[in-house]
């Protein structure tokens, strides 16, 4: 039977700190549920993130780093009340709110752009300002998703600290071209990135903040393979592909791949595949898929670190994280960017990818079966290939981001009059 792992569900943390809006101290409130620290010697940071892991693991990557800097640094993460984040920020044992979406539509004129989101996003913003009213923070960090812009509009309105904005993508979306405009400091992930921005000066070339056990890898890959497969003979010729659809799954990979790993797997006896189907599509890819011994499935990899390090190739989104922690561990890979993600931020991702690491790229329309299947095997069946890609995509990788930004951050807050 194939192996379930489901991600820990743990009821999102509401407590929250306090604050004073412009220059003017308010009188504190007896009936808030958020308490701030009275001293003013612990930096204060609040992280908006949400959606995606795409928005979210970078947010965790950067506050763990910061943690590991100054582990007495306050931090409260914004987010949307029914996204990943209020689970996962949790689970990662920081504090987290939510305050109400205000998601932009598509196409940018519609009705609900010109009509429903001015009172959407005065909402959102109003419940933002009084968060950061009350938590008091040094600095706001925005890493994206619909609850970036109107946290991070409302410390801009407020003032007093300061604000970062990180963007993951090649090409940056609309919402942070204008925040740009507020920003102190504008991490970017990219080079090319910098000509999309207004005001180059705010931007510093990062990376992107990867999980920090994808950076600090001790498990070997004969290891992290008995982990998936610990009933399969380990002699070191076997190939593993790993299957990404990104934490909410991708049909279109699914289903390509259902029609054709069968045969795959009885052709090549050396083959392994660890597929993540995404929690909604489980079910049915499950009864569509026979065991085998070398297929793992699973709705949902918790152990990534692990799923790396054992896999030889990557069949995957190009969701703007998914390409770092793949640069992060110098894996081949083959991409298949979504056409529905907004203002076509994965095809320009997996073109980056292509240039930088060599990566081959599938687009959706032409993927099928026999695509799929041949862009694996030419990647697998040849070991100069391999090698080739790997040591490219190591060579462009920034192993170092989520460091280069808390630097940015500690610089930030000295200029706030903040000793660290």
């Amino acid at each position: 039977m194939a192996t379930i792992v489901y991600p820990p569900l743990i009821p999102p943390n509401t407590r929250l700190r306090s604050r004073r809006p412009f220059s003017r101290q308010l009188p504190p409130r007896c009936n808030t549920t958020i308490t701030a620290s009275a001293t003013t010697e612990n930096l204060r940071v609040v992280f908006a993130a949400g959606g995606t892991g795409g928005h979210i693991y970078p947010a965790l990557a950067i506050a763990d780093e910061l943690k590991i800097s100054k582990p007495k640094t306050q931090f409260l993460f914004v987010g949307t009340p029914n996204g990943m984040e209020a689970t996962a920020v949790p689970a990662a044992g920081y504090p987290f709110t939510a305050v109400p979406t205000a998601p932009l539509a598509r196409p940018l004129i519609s009705f609900q752009n010109f009509f429903l989101l001015p009172y959407l996003l005065t909402k959102s913003t109003l419940k933002s300002y009084k968060i950061i009213r009350e938590f008091d923070p040094h600095i706001v960090i925005g890493t994206g998703g619909f609850v970036s812009f109107p946290t991070c509009l409302a410390a801009a309105i407020r003032g007093g600290g300061k604000l970062l904005i990180q963007e993951q993508n090649s090409v940056p979306g609309i919402a942070n071209l204008v925040l740009s405009l507020f920003a102190d400091k504008v991490c970017v992930a990219f080079n090319s990135t910098l000509e999309c921005f207004w005001q180059k000066y705010k931007c510093v070339v990062c990376g992107n903040p990867v999980r920090f056990s994808l950076t600090k890898q001790t498990c070997t890959k004969s290891a992290a393979r008995r982990h998936f497969f610990p009933n399969a003979a380990v002699i070191g010729k076997e190939k593993v592909v790993l299957v990404l659809g990104g934490s909410l799954g991708a049909t279109t990979i699914n289903i390509a791949l259902s029609n054709v790993y069968c045969s795959m797997l009885n052709e090549n006896e050396d083959l392994f595949v660890v597929w993540q189907t995404g929690l909604k599509a489980f079910r049915e890819i499950e009864s569509r898929v026979r065991n085998h011994p070398r297929l793992l499935l699973s709705p949902f990899l918790n152990a990534m670190d692990l799923a790396y390090a054992a896999a030889d190739v990557i069949v995957s989104r190009s969701g703007a994280m998914t390409c770092s922690e793949i640069l992060a561990t110098g894996k081949p890979c083959i991409l298949i960017p979504s056409p529905n993600v907004a203002e076509g931020h994965q095809f320009k991702n997996a073109s980056l990818m292509a240039d930088l690491a060599g990566s081959r790229v599938i687009l959706e329309d032409e993927l099928n079966s026999v695509t799929l299947r041949n862009a694996i095997q030419e990647i697998v069946g040849n070991e100069r290939v391999m090698a080739e890609m790997c040591e490219r995509a190591v060579q462009a990788a920034k192993p170092n981001a989520s460091a280069l930004i808390v630097e940015h951050i500690l610089s930030l807050t000295r200029e706030l009059g903040f000793k660290h």
